[in-house]
């Protein structure tokens, strides 16, 4: 793990095409490990992964700014910045799709692909927002977490079929910061839509869905398409919310593909 200027730890492996991977809440970049091994070095679509930790998990510091993923946002570009990277992908999942999305909106010179998996381009109800709000107080009031683990976050975020990994996904929650936890939840709160962002992008797009995502409905996924006809669409059978947990293997022929569809832009351009 490397310490960069912008004070954002991140995991990097390989060589090739620059691939940012941008975690799920309340989780970290540790939840990348099988992509940090699988992906690079593969014929054809050798990457360069970088995996950081978001603003409070992981070794990233939380900062005293107001809440909003547009400063995470700006915290992959500084990234980007400090990698000499120009362009990349990015792949972001639940609340990294969130992040992934500001990029697109704030920064979208510096996007050379965009994967979103497991998330949504709309806004929060205000439901959401409520419950967001509900959440954010409670950890900071008990400056604990111990409500998302009461509240059955890891296995709600996990597939029928995926029940094995509660206890490594508990492990990652249980890591997560109060304080991370309440910024986080009150900048997701704060976003705005994203579809009209989405349908202006003018690199390629995958979309990950998973069949049995109980926090974020496949419909997600098809309102995302509907904006980009052209995005590459992967339904996952049997898997809930975190698709590169449940299924590496088809998650990350995902992203194989999306970085082939990358290479062949950039040569068709050339």
């Amino acid at each position: 793990m490397t310490q960069l200027p912008t004070a954002l730890s991140v995991r990097e492996s390989g060589t090739g095409t620059p691939l940012v991977l941008l975690h799920a809440f309340p989780l970290n970049a540790s939840m990348w490990s099988a992509q940090l091994d699988a992906l690079p070095g593969l014929t054809g679509t050798d990457a360069r992964v970088l995996a950081p930790d978001q603003r409070g998990f992981g070794g990233t510091e939380l900062g005293d700014d107001e809440p909003s993923l547009d400063l995470v946002a700006d915290d992959v570009a500084l990234l980007l910045d400090a990698a000499g990277i120009e362009r990349a992908v990015v792949a972001g999942i639940s609340m990294g799709g969130y992040v992934a999305l500001a990029l697109a909106r704030r920064h979208p010179d510096r996007l050379a692909g965009l994967l979103l998996a497991n998330t949504r381009a709309t806004a929060d109800t205000d439901a959401a927002r409520a419950n967001r709000e509900r959440i954010a107080a409670a950890v900071t009031a008990r400056d604990s977490v111990q409500l998302l683990l009461d509240e059955r976050v890891a296995a709600n975020q996990l597939g029928p079929d995926s029940q094995h990994l509660v206890e490594r996904v508990q492990a990652l929650v249980a890591a997560a910061p109060p304080a991370a936890v309440a910024w986080a939840q009150r900048a997701m709160a704060a976003r705005p839509d994203a579809l009209d962002v989405l349908a202006g992008l003018r690199v390629p797009v995958a979309v990950v869905a998973g069949a049995l995502d109980a926090l974020v409905a496949p419909e997600e996924a098809e309102l995302m398409v509907a904006a980009r006809p052209d995005a590459e669409l992967t339904v996952i059978p049997g898997v809930g919310h975190l698709s590169a947990l449940e299924a590496p293997e088809a998650f990350d022929d995902a992203v194989r593909s999306l970085l082939a569809q990358v290479a062949g832009t950039a040569g068709a351009a050339g």
